[in-house]
């Protein structure tokens, strides 16, 4: 059996999810938890943005470690 048709939801299966979400959570409460939910996802975006341009830093610019040894 394909993995990808087990995951494919159809609209009825999402309105069951967000009325058991409701149901749960109740109607105040989902608002504050889509907000942390968008935040964290920002939040990973920039993480993964400023880790790209490290690296490309580190590969402009790579320095090695055995000319600036210093022997006492």
């Amino acid at each position: 059996m394909n993995t990808l048709t087990i995951l494919q939801l159809s609209w009825p299966h999402i309105l069951i999810v967000a009325v058991i979400l409701l149901l749960l959570f109740g109607g105040k409460k989902i608002p504050e938890l889509m907000r942390g939910f968008g935040s964290g996802i920002k939040e990973f975006k920039d993480a993964v943005k400023e880790e790209d341009k490290t690296t490309e830093v580190k590969k402009e610019n790579p320095t090695t470690n055995s000319s600036n040894t210093t022997v006492n």
